[in-house]
């Protein structure tokens, strides 16, 4: 299955502290996403879901950032709305996107699963991480729902890259 994930027109709402985009995600020619939404909230949670399964809870707190939803409202409150995904990597380089509607003290109802190819999702993903640190780095007054969400997505980032060699022979 082809997958898509495209954010665009990034902004900042100085009163609400939050980066809003226009997300458009597709999956085998089925639009799942295409609105504008708070993509900041949930980004950590996408970042992670690159290295490991994931979960969501709409109503966790700001700490508990890898089980916020990957997208949500334009208003930046999960509980308000938001669109939600489990995550579960599989053999063969492979990633199973379960959607599903949350519901509070109850188990999420399924509505769509997909399977993507792992390299895809990995590198549309990271390039939404690195053009939140291009947009964040010269932000004044940003003071994100999750307090760390800068220091949170560098370090997911990061352990895509390849270790530093030491410059000795092996």
């Amino acid at each position: 299955m082809s997958f898509h994930l495209v954010y665009s027109g990034w902004s900042f709402d100085a009163d609400l502290q939050i980066i809003q985009a226009d997300v458009r995600m597709e999956i085998d020619g089925e639009i799942l996403i295409e609105e504008p939404l708070c993509v900041d909230v949930g980004l950590p949670a996408l970042l992670l879901s690159m290295h490991e399964d994931v979960e969501p809870n709409r109503w966790t707190d700001a700490e508990r950032w890898h089980q916020v939803p990957f997208f949500v409202c334009g208003c930046g409150d999960p509980e308000c709305r938001a669109y939600s995904f489990i995550v579960r990597h599989l053999p063969a380089n492979e990633l199973e996107l379960t959607e599903v509607e949350e519901r509070q003290d109850m188990p999420p109802r399924k509505l769509a699963g997909y399977v993507v190819d792992e390299a895809e999702y990995v590198s549309q993903v990271r390039a939404i991480g690195l053009e939140f640190l291009r947009f964040t780095k010269d932000l004044d007054g940003y003071r994100p729902y999750y307090k760390d969400t800068v220091e949170t997505v560098k370090s997911l980032l990061q352990r895509l890259e390849p270790p530093a060699r030491n410059g000795s022979a092996s």
